[in-house]
């Protein structure tokens, strides 16, 4: 077990597999991936190597690829069923989680070891970030120091980008967000033409509808994915990740962050802790944390990001 506080109500509905046995479960598959691949795909702060691709990340990539497949027979069989043409559509996976917690690199990840499996070898990425309210209209809604925060996002635009998706219309855009310019960037998008799987990254993917009456994100994909911490490894991480981005991204001239390059070290924890305190604790605790239970699968890291336990929801 990873995490210190008690276990979240729910986790009876799961099968806990220790990090061992699942590593037996990728049995003699070749890791398709090489260690150049692998340093390209990791994000800043993450310690993924290729023992971490082939003990946890391979195993996985081959069950969501027999749930795209059995999804896609199903589909096949009901449109017989029906007497109609088979229209199946993308199969849609979902990596949620804190801040700084690795879910981007695990989506990438995931992304490539499941388009090298024959039944799903197109995959698209696609993350929420694209999805925020632009600057200005944070600014305009009181909203700049919630970014984040599920009111930060344009949840219909999501609603509406996946329900198309899952209708099957050949070709469909969601908005881009730099992260170098902190903003959605005009006339820039990012395209799906109907893959055979499409990955959904992001903070609040696990969100119940705000209302009765309303579609949740959630209620759009076919697997979830909750990637877990403690929550002190995680602010470990995050100020780790601020003061390695003062080298990288933050020193670029037209990163919306350059006034943080210059500044020391001592200045730097200060203005991360901040941040994490102020902003990304709090959307932890209050929104990203309770959808957990949501999850269909569960990855929980210990403080050095390796993986210790899944745990699968049972069916």
């Amino acid at each position: 077990m990873v995490a210190t506080d008690p276990a979240p109500p729910g986790d009876s509905l799961y099968r806990e597999v220790g990090r061992a046995e699942w590593a037996r479960l990728a049995g003699g598959i070749p890791n398709p991936l090489t260690e150049t691949e692998v340093v390209q795909l990791r994000g800043i702060g993450d310690r993924l190597d290729l023992a971490e691709v082939r003990e946890v990340y391979l195993p996985l990539s081959r069950l969501l690829s027999l749930y795209a497949s059995a999804t896609k027979r199903l589909g096949a069989e009901t449109a017989a069923f029906l007497d109609e043409p088979d229209s199946t559509t993308p199969f849609v996976v979902a990596v949620a989680g804190s801040v700084a917690v690795g879910k981007s690199t695990i989506a990438r990840l995931l992304r490539e070891l499941m388009s090298r499996w024959p039944g799903t070898p197109r995959v698209e990425l696609v993350t929420t970030d694209g999805f925020l309210y632009p600057n200005a209209e944070l600014e305009r809604r009181g909203l700049m120091d919630r970014k984040g925060f599920p009111e930060s996002y344009d949840r219909r635009a999501m609603v509406r980008f996946l329900t198309e998706v899952k209708s099957g219309v050949p070709e469909v855009r969601a908005p881009f967000y730099s992260h170098m310019r902190y903003d959605i960037i005009p006339d820039a998008h990012v395209t799906v033409r109907r893959p055979d799987v499409v990955i959904v990254e992001g903070l609040n993917v696990l969100q119940p509808p705000p209302a009765p009456n309303d579609v949740a994100v959630s209620d759009l994909f076919d697997f979830s994915i909750y990637v877990d911490a403690d929550v002190q490894h995680i602010e470990s991480w995050y100020v780790n990740r601020f003061l390695a981005l003062r080298q990288a991204a933050f020193s670029n001239p037209n990163s919306f962050f350059r006034s943080f390059a210059d500044i020391s070290d001592d200045e730097a924890v200060a203005n991360a802790l901040g941040f994490w305190n102020s902003i990304n604790l709090p959307n932890l605790r209050e929104n990203v944390e309770p959808t957990r239970h949501r999850a269909k699968l569960v990855l929980r890291k210990a403080a050095d990001h390796a993986v210790e336990t899944v745990l699968l929801r049972k069916l």
